[in-house]
């Protein structure tokens, strides 16, 4: 197992149970899967991008990206049904604690001028969403074979509907929230 494994195993969940007297550590938020996206408008003008997208989502997950395609035709956007607009990853089990640990322990500190990651950007389900502008603070991606720069929207899906048990769960994995003024 993984270290984060261990932590959230060892520390998260009592610390959580104490803080929310659950009856059961079944009762803890927990990790169910993250999922990666990276839209691609410019992938209809260059197919190019579209294979460099794949390649680098790949080396950053290390699990093969998804193709997502239009679903209808949209004239304004020059865009027709079955075009390739983006790519998607969905890691579940190990490779999510994996992805989860290099994101908080290497790539996140390596974000030019970081704060913190905003605490109220979780939905109505509870799970939380993280905007990058650039792949390019993942070591994994190779400077000279990305032809842009690429945003990505990474979604961590969380067993509990409650945003405040959700935040401490992720804030207590290490999770870099801004602090509260």
């Amino acid at each position: 197992m993984s270290m984060i494994v261990n932590q959230y195993k060892e520390k998260v969940v009592p610390e959580l149970i104490k803080t929310f007297s659950y009856k059961n550590k079944m009762e803890a938020p927990k990790l169910e899967k993250i999922v990666l996206n990276i839209g691609l408008g410019s992938a209809k003008d260059n197919p190019k991008s579209m294979e460099i997208a794949l390649e680098e989502l790949t080396m950053i997950t290390g699990q093969k990206p998804i193709v997502n395609r239009a679903k209808k035709s949209i004239s304004n956007f020059k865009l027709r049904e079955g075009m390739a607009i983006g790519c998607s990853v969905t890691l579940r089990k190990q490779k999510m604690y994996d992805f989860f640990e290099r994101l908080v322990n290497i790539a996140i500190p390596r974000i030019r001028d970081f704060q913190g990651l905003k605490s109220n950007a979780f939905d109505i389900n509870g799970n939380y969403n993280l905007g990058l502008n650039e792949q390019y603070i993942f070591p994994e991606v190779n400077l000279d074979k990305s032809d842009k720069t690429r945003g990505m929207n990474i979604t961590f899906v969380l067993s509990k509907k409650s945003v405040e048990e959700n935040r401490e769960m992720l804030r207590l994995m290490g999770m870099p929230f801004k602090k509260k003024k």
